[in-house]
């Protein structure tokens, strides 16, 4: 196993089409999926797609664990899961605002529209199909992960680059978190604690 280059935003890769992967079983694909794992690992983060290292195939990896899940939402933390050729079908039309970060745009985070409920379903490494529904902060990381795919990147899903800022400034969520912070990814949540600035804004 190997911990990868994450490609960022301006590489050629990540405006791709990804290619369907023909035999999810493949070695070369247990493989890739094993150096994804690991890359996941050594930083710490919870998704990424194959593109994001450079591999531009139609698989996404991701967990879901307790530190990360909104309180109240009702998601259960999820294992390592690998998806090969996944397809997102909303469940509603409506979308709902929440903030996200990439792997591929380090330091700056953003507020992006998502389908609050969706169905996906994938294939896995053993060849099987998988189907399930996704709610809130879980169905907006899958949209997240699976948008890469497509060569999309997060910003270009946001509809008010008002609410794109550094990590290290984040006045708007900040905002919102001095408001109410139920319903706000942890990780966020954390990332306004630890603002500096925080008092002198947002008492």
């Amino acid at each position: 196993m190997a911990v990868l280059r994450i490609a960022r935003m301006g590489n050629p890769v990540l405006a791709q089409v990804a290619a369907p992967v023909a035999d999810p079983g493949a070695p070369e694909i247990r493989r890739l999926a094993a150096d994804m794992i690991e890359t996941l690992e050594d930083i710490g983060a919870s998704g990424l797609a194959a593109p994001q290292v450079f591999e531009s195939r139609r698989v996404v990896l991701y967990r879901m664990i307790a530190a990360r899940i909104p309180k109240g939402s009702g998601i259960e933390p999820r294992p390592w899961t690998v998806m090969v050729n996944p397809v997102i079908t909303p469940k509603s039309g409506d979308k709902t605002p929440v903030w996200e970060r990439c792997l591929s745009i380090p330091g700056l985070h953003g507020k992006v529209p998502r389908h609050a409920r969706i169905a996906i379903s994938y294939q896995t490494l053993e060849g099987g199909t998988v189907s399930h529904d996704a709610h809130g902060s879980w169905a907006a990381l899958l949209q997240h992960e699976c948008d890469h795919l497509d060569g999309i990147v997060y910003p270009m899903r946001m509809t008010d680059l008002g609410l794109l800022a550094y990590n290290d400034e984040p006045g708007q969520l900040a905002r919102e978190v001095a408001v109410d912070p139920n319903g706000i990814d942890p990780l966020f949540v954390d990332l306004v604690a630890r603002w500096p600035g925080r008092g002198r804004w947002f008492g």
